[in-house]
């Protein structure tokens, strides 16, 4: 990859900035912006509500986008629905999904609040029992933990694909494995992964699939929701409005076939628009090459963390990582850390719990939180050096 192509297509690095939060909201390029502003300047109308032009072209170009994003995840058009983020996609499913016979919720100790509070609230709803599957230290899953925690009264396994504090890269095909074998549905949370890793849901075999377009390059407030083509009739819509029928008549109602029973209301059209864009944007990159750039850029920074004395988290294989990475600097707290880094070295990095609480807790055991930085395509080496060096003159200084 052109990496200085690339950082031309991102306006806010010439701030100076040595942006290292990706893992929260990644930079979004002039492509993805461009789009947006082009539905609102020459087709701003709403879709499948008119047969005037800028109505007919805002319908097709939302109808693409489905199937743009559909491409980069390996999925059919009509598996995508497009959300507002993961945690609306997570609570879709949630609120959705036909709770029966089966009482009992599989998630892990390494969720995402996301996809940790949506499972304890169904529970409480339906009197069902959620089981936290415990990883080691580098976030690793021993599999007979799920053989063990998955059973005949297992609904559902929610299972995230890449730790957004660890950076841990989950073997999710085999958790499906176990999880079908028994009868159980699978859903995986990929805000993490598919902006950094390769993904084909079909050959994944997960049952539901999110990500968010705000850590892949696109605009805030766009999600993805991806549903097996088998499962449509499966979920029942947790909410419904306009576009989401074919008929009504008094006391009932018939639902679309496809991704728009799932969209009630007006959608966010230049949105949608934008997270094509950036999976378009990230294709012509090659997920491959996103992933090589990555974890060359991952091994300095880790390699240079440790030379320098600095607890590093997370796995030590790098082939079973991405580029999250969390530290701790000794005898300093997280967001000291932080700050330090952007007020002495315009450094920007994440600082706290990152939204995972039992992880701090009862995995790495640090309840006060940690400093994390994340690496993305527009990032180079020339940053990491930079940023390796700041941590070394603030533990100097802290000494």
């Amino acid at each position: 990859m052109d990496i200085k192509r690339i950082r031309k297509d991102f306006p806010i690095l010439e701030t100076g900035v040595i942006f290292l939060d990706s893992a929260a909201t990644s930079l979004t390029p002039e492509q993805v912006v461009n789009a947006q502003n082009e539905y609102y300047h020459e087709f701003n109308a709403n879709i499948a509500r008119g047969v005037y032009e800028f109505s007919t072209i805002a319908t097709e170009r939302y109808e693409e986008a489905h199937g743009t994003i559909a491409k980069f995840l390996g999925a059919k058009d009509n598996e995508i629905i497009i959300t507002k983020n993961s945690t609306e996609s997570i609570n879709q499913v949630a609120h959705s999904f036909p709770w029966g016979a089966r009482k009992k919720i599989v998630t892990t100790l390494i969720e995402h609040h996301s996809n940790y509070l949506p499972w304890l609230r169904v529970a409480q709803i339906y009197g069902l029992e959620v089981v936290t599957v415990k990883p080691n230290e580098e976030g690793i899953f021993n599999l007979k933990d799920f053989e063990d925690a998955i059973d005949s009264n297992t609904a559902l396994v929610a299972v995230n694909h890449v730790s957004n504090v660890l950076g841990t890269i989950n073997t999710v095909d085999e958790i499906i494995e176990i999880a079908h074998r028994k009868g159980a549905k699978v859903i995986v949370d990929g805000a993490q992964a598919a902006p950094h890793i390769p993904v084909d849901l079909h050959k994944m075999d997960a049952d539901f699939y999110v990500t968010s377009g705000h850590k892949m390059l696109g605009p805030t407030g766009t999600g993805v929701l991806y549903i097996k083509e088998e499962l449509f009739n499966y979920l029942r819509p947790a909410v419904l409005g306009g576009g989401t029928i074919t008929d009504v008549d008094i006391g009932e109602y018939k639902l679309v076939d496809n991704f728009e029973r799932f969209e009630a209301g007006t959608p966010n059209i230049a949105g949608g628009l934008g997270l094509a864009a950036a999976a378009e944007y990230l294709m012509n990159l090659g997920m491959k090459n996103v992933l090589e750039h990555e974890k060359q850029l991952m091994i300095r920074m880790i390699e240079g963390l440790k030379s320098a004395g600095v607890k590093v988290f997370g796995p030590s294989d790098y082939e079973r990582r991405v580029g999250v990475v969390s530290f701790e600097i000794e005898g300093m707290g997280p967001h000291r850390a932080a700050f330090l880094l952007s007020e002495m070295y315009n450094i920007a990095v994440r600082s706290g719990h990152h939204c995972a609480y039992p992880l701090l807790k009862h995995v790495i055991h640090r309840p006060e939180g940690t400093c994390r930085a994340s690496l993305y395509i527009y990032n180079t080496e020339e940053e990491v050096e930079k940023f390796i060096g700041a941590i070394k003159e603030i533990r100097r200084s802290n000494g």
